[in-house]
């Protein structure tokens, strides 16, 4: 499952399987089109209507939160933390993302991270988030966390989590644009070692 996950870079992720899917897609190439986009908010660098347009095509299916789904048309579905919707054969949960001390992403905004189940294994996206209580209730087999502080968890906070998490693997995000540097992602897999598989992927 790990050789069908790409990091398009930041917080942006391709996912091949029986269906092709996006999540935050943002400065994507001109690419294998979509079957199913995943956005967690409505920040410019995850909620990007040009670049969702690159990717999509007849048929394409839009999974978003409330303040991002009037950005686009088509075959578009609301959720909020909590809830699990069937899209394309593929199960999405939506689960909490916010910042617990900081104002970038209030938890009242409903803002979300994803899990979703591929040809059998359970993928979180976390979405732009700190360390928070419910991470501990979330089961996957591959965590992709960000890493990079001041919008999002610290290196070590997201050790932190992904410890707790206990995937197989965790796939650092949100470095290497904006914030966060490779030095960063190092550390991670430095505070996760011996517990917690850590794989840094080349942005795509």
């Amino acid at each position: 499952m790990l050789e069908s996950i790409h990091w398009l870079g930041h917080a942006s992720f391709r996912i091949e399987g029986t269906q092709v899917i996006y999540i935050d897609p943002w400065k994507v190439k001109d690419g294998e089109k979509a079957d199913l986009i995943l956005i967690t908010h409505s920040h410019h660098d995850h909620c990007s209507p040009e670049d969702v347009a690159k990717i999509r095509k007849e048929g394409t299916e839009i999974v978003t939160v409330a303040d991002c789904g009037s950005k686009f048309s088509g075959k578009v579905c609301v959720v909020a933390p909590g809830d699990k919707v069937t899209v394309h054969g593929i199960p999405v949960e939506a689960v909490p993302a916010y910042n617990i001390g900081k104002a970038f992403h209030p938890k009242a905004n409903g803002w979300a991270g994803f899990v979703i189940t591929v040809e059998g294994a359970r993928i979180y996206h976390a979405g732009d988030t700190d360390r928070i209580p419910e991470m501990d209730r979330v089961e996957s087999d591959i965590a992709l966390l960000p890493i990079g502080g001041t919008y999002t968890m610290t290196a070590s906070e997201a050790a932190e989590a992904a410890i707790s998490i206990a995937p197989q693997t965790a796939i650092p995000m949100h470095w290497g644009d904006i914030v966060g540097s490779k030095r960063d992602a190092k550390r991670f897999r430095e505070r996760c070692a011996g517990k917690v598989e850590v794989r840094i992927l080349r942005a795509e």
